[in-house]
């Protein structure tokens, strides 16, 4: 009987052991990882996705997700080229291409991507002006991804976007570029107001020139003047009558006086 207990024992333990073993044994990767193996400290390579085997004890597998990760880059005070101080924070996207490199060439390559990305930031702020920052993000972020992406390659990280997302100027330089911006829109307001005196003008001077040339018009704008005075009713109407009515008035008088009788 005790024999029989002792081998009962002996094969419950052994089926443990082999199931702990067959469990670390087993491991599976999804769709988006891969498992970099090292088996006594040296690269194996990588496998997945799906389930597949390992010796236990002897390797050691590292999951590396492949999807794309996003990294916040906290608020940076830096200088900018014409001695504006500025806080700037942004985000960067990245993903792993190679897993082998990012887990054989660097420690930890999301914490490493993060601290290139912080001093890549500063770097490009105190190489670029304030109106740059402001009015040509593009180009910073274009700038800023080219030169995180350089340093990140040889780890197997492909950085694909980084963008600045706020900009937060001193308060005495908000109150000069309101003033500034002010200015500018009296500047357009004055340029405006000139322009149109100066078309006024010129259309002034081409009707000046129509009626010095084609008397007739002189009459037509008398008719359309006194039809505008005409709608008020309480106007008293002054309407000049031209000197060339008069003189043939004059001339049409001369020629009855001379065919009367008598004379």
């Amino acid at each position: 009987m005790g024999l029989i207990t002792g081998l009962l024992s002996t094969i419950v333990i052994l089926g443990v052991f082999l199931l702990t073993i067959l469990s670390a044994a087993i491991k599976v990767v999804n769709e988006w990882e891969r498992g970099v193996i090292l088996r006594l400290g040296r690269l194996v390579g990588a496998r997945g996705p799906g389930m597949f085997l390992i010796i236990p004890l002897v390797d050691k597998m590292i999951k590396v997700n492949l999807r794309v990760q996003t990294l916040d880059i906290p608020s940076q005070e830096a200088i900018t080229r014409d001695n504006v101080t500025v806080k700037v924070n942004a985000v960067a996207f990245f993903r792993v291409l190679d897993p082998q490199r990012a887990i054989v060439e660097v420690e930890d390559y999301r914490r490493a991507t993060w601290q290139i990305a912080q001093t890549s930031l500063r770097s490009v702020l105190g190489q670029s002006e304030l109106d740059d920052l402001l009015t040509h993000r593009e180009r910073i972020n274009h700038q800023l991804q080219q030169i995180i992406d350089e340093q990140t390659e040889p780890w197997g990280v492909k950085v694909s976007i980084v963008e600045v997302k706020d900009v937060e100027l001193p308060d005495t330089m908000k109150r000069a570029m309101a003033r500034q911006a002010e200015a500018e829109r009296e500047k357009r307001g004055m340029i405006i107001h000139a322009e149109g005196k100066l078309q006024a003008a010129q259309k002034l001077a081409e009707a000046a020139h129509i009626m010095a040339t084609e008397p007739a018009t002189i009459q037509l704008r008398y008719l359309s003047t006194l039809t505008q005075i005409a709608e008020e009713r309480t106007s008293t109407i002054i309407f000049p009558i031209p000197l060339e009515f008069v003189t043939a008035f004059a001339g049409v008088l001369d020629r009855a006086r001379a065919q009367e009788p008598g004379e």
